[in-house]
């Protein structure tokens, strides 16, 4: 017995090598021959779509109450398409309204004097306010500082950022 391992008898190589050989035999051919198939009543002419099918009572008697209605003229189709537009634009516009209630607000302090503009910005601090006690407005500071602190981002040995202002 030696420290030194035996040859391998598949030559190592860079690269696999196809061997036609294999070293396991098949399966089939060593396993014995097993029982043949049972006895069946199948018909081999038989076809399961030949057989006589029964319609469910529940689903004709809801034709019969419910009929589908008639498919949608042009007038239809475009009833059903504003309606779709009118509610997708009430619910992005409840959702801005919550989630982005500071935007008004700085919009109002952009905008010269006026009494529409003081309107504006006393309803957007109230509403903004009011928002701010159920904590909706913590997404979007988490955001805003995230981008803040981007922007504010250096490398080593590079100048700090101007003050914002």
């Amino acid at each position: 017995m030696n420290d030194h391992r035996d040859p391998p008898e598949i030559p190592l190589e860079p690269f696999p090598v196809h061997r036609p050989e294999s070293p396991f035999p098949p399966l089939y051919e060593s396993l014995p021959p097993g029982p043949g198939d049972p006895p069946s009543d199948w018909i081999q002419s038989a076809d399961a779509h030949d057989l006589p099918t029964r319609e469910n009572r529940l689903a004709a008697l809801g034709r019969f109450a419910f009929p589908p209605a008639p498919p949608l003229d042009d007038e239809g189709l475009a009833a059903r398409d504003r309606r779709w537009t009118s509610r997708t634009i009430v619910v992005v516009t409840a959702f801005l309204l919550v989630f982005n209630a500071v935007s008004p607000l700085n919009w109002s302090r952009q905008q010269a004097p006026s009494w529409l503009q003081g309107t504006v910005q006393q309803m957007s601090e109230v509403w903004v306010g009011q928002l701010a006690v159920f904590g909706v407005d913590m997404p979007r500071q988490g955001a805003r500082e995230a981008w803040m602190a981007a922007r504010d981002a250096r490398f080593v040995g590079q100048e700090p950022a101007p003050p914002a202002g």
